[in-house]
């Protein structure tokens, strides 16, 4: 909100030489944030210049300029006629003009020099209003002689400073208005602050006499058979009517220019007064051509199907939670609060005008304004709180305004319906804001600030009733009170302290474990990104995910970021590829990616809705916790490229299968958990390159291997791309507490060596885990080292070597080694039909 100094003057007392910066300062103090300090931005020389001769020249591209000589006086150091050019025609020789000499500054840091234009050297330049930034006309210069008071220009001569005369050295300063101070969108709320912050007296505008109506005017109907919880869309609405203005005439220069100054742009009269009125009470005000009506106005609910072409010209599709002012309840006017319709707008022929001030749902203004992402002057106020006590006041001035300088004639009758609810009591402890702020707020200087902003305080005893004031919409509580308190007498009278540190209880198992994951997968040489949640159809598609997946069902966004991604990740996946395609196609040939992330485990049931500022019943909390689908943490990886870089030690290796199997189990490794793989089948993994990753109880926690070579199409990725995903919170889970480390045995390991044919059907998992199975608990480690195709062992088998060690808490011996390694062997053959070699 702009508060000019000099509109703030009227309204309460500011010093005389009081600047921007002071007057921001004051209004900090009670909590109004300054934005900015506009005004002052034309420096001098700007002066009275007098047309001395006027010559036109055509030139070649067909446009005529002047080549005009002015006497600015004695302002350009000599007292001989400035030679100027013009573009403009709306002056003649003896008019006084606005001249802007060399070494002035205008709006923009625009710097003013003579400078060699049109075969002339223009030494200064002739100002618009635009150029001054006093309007939007640059149609043609400012004359003085028709555009000031004729006293005024009496009082002029060549040569005399403009800028005070122009108001161009009156400053504005901008404010930041929170949502909760909604009053404050207004000069009155400013002017309000201000008196209070400097405790003088403030001289309110709504206190005008309201003419009492002889009769009922317009009619008006207030319907609202679906109010938003059950709070009416409109509970006061004021109609007056003013007959035989003269649409076109001019607003008055002061309305003009405090327009301009608060950033409203001048347009015409009728919607002149009302942006002036909504500016200076905070009543926003709508004007209808009275002869564009065919009978009552109604206020009701958008019915289905209903569409409204709105001021800006764009035709609306309206929904029924939608308020609407309507002509005779059928044909849609405006959406209430927020703007108006095109069909009943006032132009050039309307006389005769209908003015509506009326207060509106708070709630109901703010979500058409959303729905429709038409956020007006108007909606803003109407969603932060209009005071409904203003009203009648605010369309008394405006009706006077249109009877002064359009010259129209107002009705003795007119319509108020509606009755607000007043105020709501607020019993307050007087003690409240020293035990909430640390301070000593004694009950006289409670009492004396909550009366100072408005508030009606009734002695209870130990306690306080407290009703606030009808533009205070946003005191509800005592802790709303309690910030009254506070900020009335300054924050800056709060000490800061920061506060003492209490010893923590460290992070939880689950974010150690995480952290340790993390940790373990940048050691290995990946590097962690993170990406966004969201994917679509397609990418589920793009995977190969069977029509009957899992995976496929998801929660859809109502609201998304890309419209091309609607949906939440089933798997890290569906996003990570896109992170680890980016980079390669960005020059990273070479790259081994990991994300540790949120993934969204099923679709989303029905959920209630439970209305605003109330606490949601014990069975629509369940509903909505029980509702909710779970989500997961998961660990997932992809890399492409090569493992071991190219180097004097020989070629590169590309990355593999094995690579992200090992980045896997280190996962585990670093849990303390002995994960376990085994072929498997699963999209959208190469079906002969995947492996199920398994707990010791055979539970699947993820899978590993390379992409299905369609996949790598889809994504645009490179031939050969591997890739893991794992479920972290079930890893974590099965890791349980830390495991406490074994001591170290002093006795010497025992190694034998055994190889096994099996078919080539036959993972080798099956294989190692049939060894373990019966080789005894001092088994220590089991390692596959080696496997073989040939014709040794015949087509279609292969032979694993594996490794066993042995350790016992004393040395074993050659023979109690071989029993165990045998009683290994006969468990495998017995499993999986392995023969010895």
């Amino acid at each position: 909100m702009r508060a000019p100094i000099e509109w703030l003057r009227e309204l309460t007392e500011v010093e005389p030489g009081a600047k921007g910066a002071d007057v921001a300062a004051t209004l900090v103090r009670v909590g109004l944030e300054e934005e900015d300090i506009l005004g002052g931005e034309v420096t001098g020389p700007l002066v009275v210049g007098k047309v001395l001769e006027r010559t036109p020249e055509e030139q070649k591209n067909g446009k005529t300029i002047n080549w005009c000589q002015v006497d600015v006086g004695a302002a350009n150091g000599t007292g001989e006629p400035q030679g100027i050019v013009c573009g403009a025609h709306n002056f003649d020789v003896g008019d006084l003009v606005a001249v802007i000499l060399p070494g002035g500054v205008l709006p923009g840091n625009f710097e003013i020099s003579a400078r060699k234009t049109y075969g002339h050297v223009s030494a200064g330049m002739i100002c618009s209003a635009m150029e001054l930034g006093l309007g939007e006309d640059h149609d043609g210069i400012i004359v003085l002689t028709e555009q000031l008071p004729a006293d005024v220009v009496g009082a002029l001569a060549p040569g005399d400073d403009l800028i005070p005369v122009l108001g161009l050295d009156a400053e504005t300063v901008e404010v930041n208005v929170t949502p909760d101070r909604g009053y404050c969108f207004s000069m009155r709320g400013i002017a309000r602050e201000y008196a209070l912050s400097e405790g003088t007296p403030f001289v309110d505008p709504a206190d005008l006499t309201v003419a009492t109506a002889t009769g009922p005017g317009h009619e008006v109907r207030l319907v609202d058979d679906a109010p938003v919880d059950g709070v009416p869309g409109c509970d006061r609405f004021v109609a007056r009517v003013v007959r035989g203005i003269d649409a076109t005439a001019e607003s008055p220069e002061w309305m003009r220019r405090r327009l301009t100054e608060v950033g409203m742009r001048p347009i015409s009269l009728a919607v002149d007064v009302t942006n002036y009125v909504m500016m200076l009470l905070g009543q926003p005000l709508h004007a209808y051509d009275l002869a564009k009506l065919d009978g009552a106005i109604e206020v009701r609910r958008a019915r289905a199907g209903e569409r409204l072409t709105t001021l800006d010209d764009v035709e609306r599709e309206l929904v029924p939670e939608d308020l609407l002012i309507t002509d005779g309840g059928t044909t849609p006017l405006a959406i209430a609060g927020v703007m108006g319709g095109a069909s009943s707008e006032v132009d050039d022929a309307t006389t005769d005008v209908l003015v509506e001030a009326a207060h509106f749902d708070a709630v109901s203004v703010a979500r058409s304004a959303r729905r429709h992402r038409l956020t007006t002057e108007a909606s803003k106020r109407f969603e932060r709180g209009v005071d409904p006590a203003v009203t009648a006041a605010a369309a008394q001035l405006a009706v006077d305004l249109l009877v002064e300088h359009g010259g129209g004639t107002a009705d003795d009758t007119a319509t108020d319906v509606g009755t607000p609810a007043p105020p709501a009591a607020i019993p307050f402890d007087p003690t409240l804001p020293s035990r909430y702020i640390g301070l000593d707020y004694p009950r006289e200087e409670v009492v004396a600030t909550l009366t100072a902003i408005g508030c009606a305080v009734a002695d209870e005893g130990e306690s306080l009733l407290v009703t606030p004031p009808t533009w205070r919409p946003d005191l509800a509580d005592g802790p709303d009170l309690v910030e009254e308190v506070a900020r009335v007498r300054g924050y800056d009278q709060i000490p800061s302290v920061v506060p003492r540190a209490s010893a923590g209880r460290g992070l939880t198992k689950g974010q150690r474990d995480r952290r340790t994951v993390a940790r373990t997968l940048a050691a290995t040489g990946l590097v962690e990104v993170l990406s966004y949640p969201f994917t679509s159809e397609g990418r589920f598609d793009a995977l190969g995910y069977p029509a009957d997946d899992a995976r496929r069902t998801t929660v859809r966004l109502a609201n998304p970021l890309q419209d091309e991604a609607p949906l939440m990740r089933t798997s890290i996946l569906d996003t990570l590829l896109d992170t680890l395609r980016r980079n390669v196609s960005r020059g990273h040939r070479d790259a081994a990616l990991y994300e540790i992330g949120l993934v969204t485990a099923g679709g989303i049931t029905p959920l209630p809705v439970p209305p605003g500022g109330a606490l949601p019943s014990t069975e629509d909390l369940e509903r909505i916790t029980t509702g909710v689908p779970a989500q997961p943490r998961h660990v997932a990886i992809a890399a492409a490229g090569a493992a071991v870089p190219a180097g004097p030690h020989g070629p590169a290796r590309a990355v593999g299968a094995s690579d992200v199997v090992g980045w896997s189990l280190a996962v585990g490794a670093a849990l303390g958990l002995d994960l376990q793989v085994e072929a498997a089948q699963r999209e959208p993994f190469h079906p002969g390159r995947c492996v199920a990753v398994t707990l010791a109880d055979g539970s699947v926690v993820g899978h590993a291997g390379e992409l299905h070579p369609k996949v790598c199409t889809a994504l645009e990725l490179p031939e050969r791309t591997v890739a893991a995903e794992l479920d972290l919170d079930a890893i974590i889970a099965a890791a349980g507490d830390p495991v406490t480390p074994a001591q170290l045995s002093t006795q010497p390991p025992a190694n034998t060596d055994v190889a096994l044919v099996v078919d080539e059907g036959v993972p080798a998992a099956a294989v190692a885990a049939a060894l373990r199975s019966s080789a005894g608990d001092d088994l220590e480690s089991l390692t596959l080292f080696d496997v073989f195709r040939g014709d040794q062992v015949g087509e279609g088998r292969k032979s694993l070597a594996y490794r066993l060690t042995f350790r016992a808490d004393r040395t074993l011996t050659t023979d109690e080694v071989s029993a165990l390694r045998d009683k290994a062997v006969a468990s495998a053959a017995s499993a999986t039909g392995a023969q010895q070699r």
